[in-house]
């Protein structure tokens, strides 16, 4: 992909050059059915040499190796690591509760759409694919994987105008659907803030993907004010998803509140280590390049 730049809120292309350098010495070595070039532990004849091997009867002839039967009168078939190209599947959630953000910082769902945003363009930089789903309570749209820089124009623009109305959020629901459309194998990455859905539902829902092969990313993306509450003497607390508003004091549900949502991410963490999936917990407090880089650590696993 030519490096061409893209006017979006969401993509700065400077910002990520460090990245770009990460991208061209990492070397991942993925399955052959995993969709920029990676070397793929099955053989082939498309990529780099790796050895002969004693020629035997049902293999192709066109690997034999003809200057080696010249000097030795055996014959011999060539062995290749074939070059593959990654997948990555993005679902970004854009329901109401990813709305919310505190004092001079992102909303939510803005930061989810910069970190799709630029694990789009650095994937597609490398020369793999990327695609794209937008969901709320359900699947509403699906960008299928693609690598050209018109793709990457059309990814950028589908997270320019999702402004999607239905308020609550069903994970589980668009997972589902969209394992209907995702054909090819390679990376899910999941972007939300994963509150108030069922955590069950979710990793079943998960298993469609982990028993296909996939590898999995969780990333939830939370505003510190919804993981310690502010310091204030009283305040109004408004449901993103349902409207329902209550006045309380702080303090006094504090211990409670704190407690719940920190249960909430430690059972994120446990159930998707359970099933060999990454999860990482981002707050809006942070620059999103700390995101990015959590990705990187997944990718070299």
């Amino acid at each position: 992909m030519r490096d061409v730049p893209f006017r979006s809120r969401y993509l700065d292309q400077a910002e990520l050059e460090r990245f770009e350098n990460l991208l061209v010495f990492a070397t991942t070595t993925v399955e052959g059915f995993l969709a920029g070039k990676h070397r793929s532990p099955h053989f082939g004849f498309s990529a780099e040499f790796v050895e002969h091997k004693p020629y035997a009867h049902g293999d192709d002839i066109d690997h034999i190796d003809w200057q080696v039967y010249a000097r030795t009168r055996k014959l011999y078939s060539r062995k290749f690591l074939e070059e593959t190209d990654m997948t990555i599947h993005m679902l970004v959630d854009c329901s109401s509760s990813m709305s919310y953000n505190g004092p001079r910082r992102e909303l939510k769902q803005a930061r989810a759409k910069r970190v799709a945003a630029a694990l789009a363009y650095l994937m597609l930089k490398q020369g793999d694919k990327a695609a794209l789903g937008i969901f709320t309570d359900r699947l509403i749209e699906h960008v299928p994987p693609g690598g050209t820089r018109r793709h990457l124009f059309r990814l950028l623009q589908t997270l320019e105008q999702s402004t999607p109305a239905a308020p609550r959020t069903d994970p589980a629901r668009a997972l589902i659907e969209a394992a209907a459309q995702i054909r090819k194998r390679g990376r899910l990455v999941l972007v939300s803030d994963f509150l108030g859905i069922d955590i069950d539902a979710l990793f079943d829902a998960l298993s469609l993907f982990v028993h296909r092969g996939f590898e999995v990313m969780l990333l939830q993306v939370l505003d510190p004010e919804e993981v310690t509450l502010p310091d204030v003497s009283l305040a109004r607390f408004q449901d993103m998803e349902s409207g329902q508003q209550v006045q309380v004091e702080p303090e006094e549900i504090r211990a409670v509140y704190e407690r719940e949502v920190g249960e909430l991410i430690e059972k994120l963490s446990v159930q998707s280590l359970r099933r060999r999936i990454t999860f990482s917990t981002h707050q809006t407090a942070s620059p999103y390049l700390d995101a990015i880089e959590d990705y990187m650590l997944f990718r070299r696993r």
